[in-house]
């Protein structure tokens, strides 16, 4: 298991100064404060001890796209940043096996067991179905039966909605383990068609493991924001109670993500500035003691003008690679974080920010003291072993209560009834039908 480390840091934020006298009226400044009587408060803190991503392996260039729509790679790059994306082309890559992939990847980190987990949040924007939640589905994938799991649908913010979340649970008491996701399939809701959105937009899925610790630091402090009057700016106008599926909807693509980019832009420079001024002077950091930001890599000329441009943060504290990946939404942002401790741009002690905007309008921005190990463990063959064990008996468990509720679907209601299966209904089983009341004849003066 991942240890988070203890790194005094000069001035501690949220702790006290030494402590043992008061001032104040009728307090005896001589006399020491009495310790209060029952269980001692201990401080929890939530960090971030795994961390894991799964992309498809399919990958469309801008080259690729220049066959399909008017566009170039230059255009591409200059505007946006985007050199490739990877897509989800087997059908049977979906959010959830995305997200599986990288859950597993994030235990394996912290050397966790599903078992352990509490909650499991997924953020995401492309659901496996209306319902059931995703994530009820990749709890059932990893076996995790003592966690609860819940969807969250905050766009491409919804993985900070998420660690916001898994904070509060961990800081109330509630949780000793929270799994927090952010999986996408984009490309499935694209209009390939139109230039504005499908060289935007790619696949993927980001988790990290949110554990409780007495050690100070974690995720210290976080802003959320939303404002509902830009929520047509980018949009998925179809498949809701608003205009609900047609033939109607589906021939003109309203099914499709549509998208006001110069709207988005201006309020996604404004806001992703904002937020990260907000949540540090909430974590008591300035700009300058920030060590690595981890933005939403939706447009390099977005963070550009953001967190470079305005905060004045330099080039080389600021983490993207948009390049590879294109815009993947809730995943960006954890997909982004594995890879900047994969390039050694992470190390235990740095004070971090994540932020990130997306549709609804919402924005979400977390500091973050960060305390794990960031090494690469040395993987044990019978730890891997054991652990892929796991997943294949939480498979098999799976299929037995499918079996389960098979059979007490088919089974009679009635146990001493026998089971049929002619569809006809018995003789005995008729709901009785009360005889008709015969009118009286009536008489000729009654008419």
């Amino acid at each position: 298991m991942v240890e988070v480390k203890q790194i005094p840091p000069a001035g501690e934020p949220g702790t006290n100064g030494a402590a043992g006298h008061t001032k104040g009226s009728g307090q005896d400044e001589s006399q020491p404060i009495a310790a209060p009587s029952g269980p001692v408060y201990q401080p929890r803190y939530a960090h971030i001890v795994g961390w894991g991503y799964h992309v498809p392996a399919k990958v469309i260039t801008n080259q690729d796209l220049e066959q399909i729509v008017d566009t170039n790679d230059e255009w591409i790059r200059t505007r946006t940043g985007i050199a490739e994306r990877h897509v989800a082309a087997d059908p049977k890559e979906t959010s959830v096996t995305l997200a599986v992939a990288a859950a597993r990847k994030a235990l394996e980190v912290a050397d966790v067991p599903a078992s352990k987990l509490d909650l499991i949040i997924c953020s995401t924007t492309t659901p496996e179905y209306s319902f059931p939640a995703t994530a009820c589905l990749i709890q059932d994938a990893l076996g995790a039966h003592n966690a609860g799991a819940f969807d969250l649908s905050a766009a491409c913010s919804g993985f900070v909605y998420g660690l916001s979340m898994a904070r509060g649970q961990i800081l109330a008491g509630d949780a000793e383990y929270v799994l927090v996701i952010g999986t996408e399939t984009l490309s499935r809701i694209v209009d390939w068609t139109d230039r504005e959105t499908c060289i935007l937009f790619g696949d993927g899925a980001g988790a990290v493991l949110v554990a409780a610790s007495e050690v100070p630091g974690g995720i210290l402090a976080v802003d959320l924001g939303s404002d509902g009057s830009g929520g047509d700016t980018l949009i998925v106008p179809a498949g809701g109670s608003a205009m609900p599926t047609s033939l109607e909807t589906v021939s003109s693509g309203m099914h499709y993500i549509k998208m006001d980019g110069k709207a988005v832009f201006r309020f996604a420079t404004r806001v992703m500035a904002s937020a990260t001024r907000k949540v540090l002077d909430r974590a008591g950091f300035t700009t300058d003691e920030v060590d690595l930001v981890v933005p939403h890599q939706a447009n390099i000329r977005i963070i550009q003008n953001s967190v470079l441009n305005q905060l004045k943060i330099p080039a080389d504290k600021v983490f993207v690679n948009l390049e590879r990946y294109g815009n993947t939404s809730t995943a960006s942002i954890p997909i982004a974080l594995c890879e900047a401790i994969e390039a050694g741009k992470l190390k235990p002690g740095y004070k971090v920010v994540f932020v990130g905007f997306g549709a609804g309008l919402t924005w979400a921005a977390c500091a973050i003291d960060w305390r794990t190990p960031v090494e690469k463990q040395s993987t044990d063959w019978w730890k891997s072993t054991r652990r892929q064990a796991t997943y294949g008996a939480a498979a098999a468990r799976s299929m037995w209560k499918r079996a389960v509720r098979w059979v007490y679907d088919v089974l009679p209601t009635d146990p001493e009834a026998p089971a049929r299966d002619d569809g006809k209904e018995r003789e005995k089983d008729k709901i009785p039908q009360e005889a008709p009341v015969k009118e009286p004849a009536r008489s000729k003066e009654q008419g």
